[in-house]
């Protein structure tokens, strides 16, 4: 199926990028230095292409066609679940941005073990949040909606990748660059 495979691709990018954050977080608990410069990178991939694209797909898209086809339980595991975790994502970058700034004004160890506290929020929450997109959400929908609103599903997805191919041209270079 075009869009869940489209979606589970997209989750093997962000897991890369995800596994590298947590690299550089246990080479700072080592001793090396916060690279500002290697974290707002990692703020803009997650910013641009694991929620402005990513996310957005999911929630515009399947997460929608799924509470409006599939009932009280789509709407609990939705709304309760999935979209709730995206928040909670977007508050642990905005904390990381602001404890960046923080710290290249006054870097002392507060600082700093804030940074190594939001980027491990987030890598963490982003790793369960996958595996249950991947087994129970996205399989969910795939086996229980309609044939006419997988079809819709896969037409629109469809149609936001191709509105995208403007927007992706540097995601691969920025991956390369964070891992």
């Amino acid at each position: 199926m075009l869009g869940i495979e489209y979606l589970e691709r997209e989750h093997e990018e962000i897991t890369q990028v995800i596994n590298a954050v947590e690299s550089k977080c246990i080479e700072i608990m080592k001793g090396k230095e916060i690279n500002q410069e290697y974290f707002a990178d990692v703020i803009e991939f997650i910013r641009v292409y694991a929620d402005d694209t990513h996310h957005k797909k999911e929630e515009d898209i399947l997460f929608r066609l799924m509470t409006e086809n599939l009932g009280e339980t789509a709407e609990k595991l939705i709304r309760s679940g999935m979209l709730t975790e995206h928040q909670m994502a977007r508050y642990y970058v905005m904390e990381l941005e602001r404890n960046l700034a923080e710290y290249a004004e006054n870097p002392n160890d507060v600082n700093k073990i804030q940074i190594i506290a939001n980027a491990m929020s987030y890598v963490n929450l982003l790793r369960v949040h996958i595996e249950k997109e991947n087994e129970v959400v996205y399989p969910f929908g795939a086996n229980n909606l309609s044939k006419e609103v997988l079809s819709m599903f896969n037409e629109e997805m469809a149609e936001k990748i191709e509105l995208e191919k403007g927007i992706i041209i540097g995601k691969e270079e920025l991956i390369r660059k964070l891992i």
